[in-house]
């Protein structure tokens, strides 16, 4: 099972999360539930990057961890908000066809 944290302060805002595991829905290379989470969320990091200069997530086979940084000017934080945001709403939908296959946990700290 792929299973996502979620991490957001008291305004919503994510700070960070985390994406670890494998679906199990079909054989390594067959898999189109780890295929679409993987999609879903490289996706959300390359835009990150591109789009708000952040590089600071670790990435390892079945691993994936990104902490935004604080301090972000108010342009840079609606930036990250809509492409995070996004990303959930992907992995939610995800969630509702393979629930046997990703589990999101989304939590205020």
């Amino acid at each position: 099972m792929i299973k996502v944290s979620i991490v957001r302060d008291k305004e919503g805002f994510i700070r960070e999360f985390t994406v670890e595991g494998h679906a199990g829905y079909a054989r390594h290379g067959k898999d189109i539930v780890c295929a679409a989470v993987t999609a879903i969320v490289f996706t959300a990091l390359g835009a990150l990057e591109e789009m708000a200069g952040i590089d600071t997530c670790t990435d390892n086979e079945g691993y994936i961890k990104c902490s935004v940084p604080s301090g972000l000017g108010d342009s840079e934080r609606q930036t990250v908000k809509i492409i995070l945001d996004t990303m959930v709403i992907g992995l939610r939908q995800i969630k509702l066809s393979y629930k046997k296959f990703i589990s999101i946990l989304d939590e205020e700290v």
